[in-house]
């Protein structure tokens, strides 16, 4: 079993990163140890109340409540990418463990497999 870190670092909409990643996670999650980590744009997709629909994309951020079932608990997210979004006090819409830049470092020395979307 390899330690995989799947970083989301682009936004939920305009393109399919953050599904492919998605996707990617619950696919490998039986034979691998999944990671999660949120980054930069990619902490947009922690936003409660999307309305992809409204611009004519499908909402597949509701499926990251899949992650739970799949036993992807480890879920991060980057503190400084939420404060420079001025997001830090917004509720998130899946369980998620927020982690400075030196806590993010040092998870993902120890996997196996970096991914980035």
């Amino acid at each position: 079993m390899k330690k995989v870190a799947i970083i989301i670092s682009t936004p939920p909409h305009g393109n399919a990163k953050g599904r492919e990643a998605l996707d990617i996670a619950l696919a490998t999650s039986a034979i691998n140890h999944i990671s999660v980590f949120f980054v930069d744009d990619g902490v947009f997709h922690l936003l409660p109340n999307q309305q992809p629909d409204q611009i004519l994309m499908r909402d597949y951020i509701a499926t990251f409540n899949m992650l739970e079932l799949y036993d992807i608990d480890d879920v991060y997210v980057c503190e400084s990418s939420l404060k420079s979004r001025n997001l830090i006090q917004i509720p998130r819409n899946i369980p998620s463990k927020i982690i400075n830049n030196e806590s993010l470092m040092q998870l993902l020395t120890i996997q196996d497999v970096v991914l980035r979307f």
